[in-house]
């Protein structure tokens, strides 16, 4: 596999290189459904256990205009970044829309970049937020402004930094808006593994989808994806994976509907960086959803992917 050289890009001692911001646990109205803690919980659980020191941690910047428009439609970022949005588009979001939000979202997509690009250099890299598979070009839906993937894909094939992307998208819920900005592209393959009979309830066709049926089990789960991701690597022959790990695939999830347990899930993680390992892909994964009722388990699954990555590719 041909490992890209990014010029410009400073080198420094190799480590698992982490996006956070202290804008991604972003304030919402008390009884909100989305967990927006587990944003801080996450990098503090990884230093409170040691897999981590402040050192991996990075604040990513803004991403800039030109960037996100490579991705979205300029009237629709205008009116986003103007807080012009209808309220009708504000409710298919889901969160209140302000200028600090708007400010989260566009740094959360440069930190997808950023990661991508220490991908490419190191391995792996993962932005503690992120995901936002929901986003189209025009409009944001389920917690989705931007859409962070698509905007770091189509970044690196401007620069010419990868010929071939390869997004595995394993969060529970299909990724529409991801499966719609590439339709008919193929320089970015998207896969998306979820719930058939859940949310978004009007599915968009990806390169290939895969529909899990309510209840599917762990072994069922494992057994679909230790089938489908290598011959997915042989056909595609990426140069870097885009991988959405939500952990809303848990048993314990409010919304999930299938089976995975915690130790199934960090397999799922386990398999995914395995194998890309194994083919010198590099990995860019970003957390995505997970509603389990309580947060610690959220947190813990999220960390699972973490201590994997850092294991794996011994950073």
């Amino acid at each position: 596999m041909h490992r890209f050289i990014l010029l410009n890009w400073q080198p420094f001692t190799a480590m698992l290189k982490i996006a956070f911001h202290s804008l991604y646990a972003h304030p919402l109205p008390a009884g909100h459904r989305f967990p927006m803690e587990k944003y801080e919980l996450i990098p503090a659980q990884l230093l409170h256990e040691d897999i981590i020191t402040q050192d991996n941690l990075f604040a990513p910047h803004p991403a800039d205009e030109a960037t996100i428009l490579l991705t979205h439609d300029a009237d629709y970022w205008q009116r986003m970044k103007n807080l012009q949005l209808t309220e009708k588009e504000i409710r298919a979001i889901g969160f209140p829309l302000s200028a600090k939000l708007v400010e989260r979202e566009i740094r959360i997509c440069q930190g997808t970049i950023d990661c991508a690009m220490y991908a490419l250099q190191y391995g792996a890299a993962l932005n503690v937020a992120g995901g936002t598979h929901h986003a189209f070009a025009n409009k944001g839906e389920g917690f989705c402004l931007l859409n962070d993937f698509a905007v770091a894909a189509n970044y690196l094939l401007q620069q010419k930094m990868v010929r071939k992307i390869l997004i595995v998208d394993l969060d529970v819920h299909q990724g529409n808006g991801t499966a719609a900005l590439f339709a008919g592209r193929d320089d970015v393959f998207t896969f998306s593994m979820h719930g058939q009979h859940n949310y978004p309830f009007h599915k968009e066709k990806s390169h290939l989808d895969i529909g899990l049926q309510d209840g599917t089990t762990g072994s069922e789960y494992l057994a679909i994806l230790n089938d489908t991701l290598p011959r997915l690597i042989d056909t595609v022959r990426p140069d870097v994976v885009f991988y959405l790990c939500g952990v809303d695939v848990l048993a314990t999830d409010k919304f999930g509907k299938l089976k995975l347990t915690m130790d199934e899930c960090a397999e799922r993680d386990l398999v995914v960086y395995t194998l890309c390992k194994k083919h010198g892909i590099p990995v860019a994964a970003a957390m995505g959803g997970g509603y389990s009722p309580k947060v610690k388990h959220i947190v813990n699954a999220h960390c699972n992917t973490f201590r994997i990555a850092k294991d794996v590719y011994g950073l």
